[in-house]
């Protein structure tokens, strides 16, 4: 089905607009430059406290400080867009939902003088079960290096969740479709691993943590959530820099990220990972970031935004 032609409810700039209506027009300046910032956000069915958006405050607060970063003023206080989630989950009538927030410049000029063009807010909500094949959370992924380089922190703003950036991804993602591989490891512009397409990376060697430096990364909402649940088993998490040989004969390897959730990886450029399937460590963060988005750890209440309350 398109995406473009459903029933439902989109929220743009204030109120709730029919599916099909939410429209732009041809010359939008993000369209044509990128010039734009989003977030990807879940909502999931926690039984008890009905259907709650994991960790809303903090992809609402990175959607702005994107903006920030990126000359953006976004029209609406942080409640406002955080009550905007909820309504747009609610008026879909979702159960479990992924959330798409987009901030874009309009249509009031063309060229790179952005300045003087209007900031809209846009935030949609849809069914979306598992971004990856469901068999791949315990089989893992196959995944090659990428010949695309993670950008350089001079080159544009990593840490912004901007559109444009995106591109990097999409042709890295491409090359791996391509080359029967399901993802990509992403070097950054010194050879060191940065980070998937669209996911953080992390590996095991004797039962050690590590995971990249922030340095051409995005400062990922899941990556931080497996800080919290690594700690809470003892395990202990370091950020360092990472050579690809050192992830040919890591322990284990893993993926994380909003869609991806935690995503173990079986094979890197032909080379089995471990044993080739999920590791136990990758197995028992996995289990337990599921228990906490569905609300089966009190510990983490706080995280947990139920969206009848907004």
């Amino acid at each position: 089905m398109s995406f473009a032609d459903r029933d439902g409810y989109i929220w743009v700039d204030g109120k709730l607009v029919d599916w099909r209506d939410a429209k732009v027009h041809l010359l939008t300046h993000t369209l044509h430059y990128g010039s734009g910032v989003f977030e990807g956000v879940r909502a999931y069915d926690t039984g008890a406290m009905g259907t709650c958006i994991f960790r809303l405050d903090d992809h609402t607060n990175r959607l702005f400080n994107s903006a920030k970063t990126i000359h953006m003023t976004i029209p609406f206080d942080r409640a406002t867009i955080n009550a905007a989630h909820c309504q747009v989950v609610r008026a879909n009538g979702l159960k479990e939902a992924y959330i798409r927030p987009l901030v874009y410049f309009g249509s009031e000029g063309m060229g790179l003088r952005a300045q003087e063009l209007q900031v809209h807010v846009g935030i949609a909500a849809w069914e979306w079960p598992s971004y990856m094949d469901p068999e791949a959370v315990e089989k893992g992924l196959k995944v090659r290096t990428s010949s695309y380089s993670r950008h350089h922190v001079n080159a544009t703003m990593c840490k912004a969740k901007a559109c444009g950036n995106y591109l990097n991804s999409m042709l890295a993602f491409r090359e791996a479709n391509d080359s029967d591989c399901d993802e990509v490891i992403m070097l950054d512009t010194e050879g060191f691993v940065a980070e998937g397409s669209a996911e953080n990376f992390f590996m095991v060697r004797d039962g050690i943590i590590y995971t990249p430096e922030l340095t051409s990364c995005l400062d990922g909402i899941t990556r931080n959530t497996v800080f919290s649940l690594a700690h809470d088993h003892g395990m202990v998490v370091r950020e360092k820099r990472i050579t690809r040989d050192e992830v040919y004969i890591c322990d284990e390897a893993f993926f994380t990220g909003t869609a991806s959730e935690v995503m173990p990886i079986r094979e890197y450029d032909g080379r089995l990972i471990g044993t080739g399937r999920r590791g136990p460590i990758a197995e028992k963060l996995q289990a337990s970031y599921i228990e906490l988005v569905r609300g089966g750890n009190s510990d983490y209440k706080h995280w947990l935004q139920p969206v009848s309350d907004a």
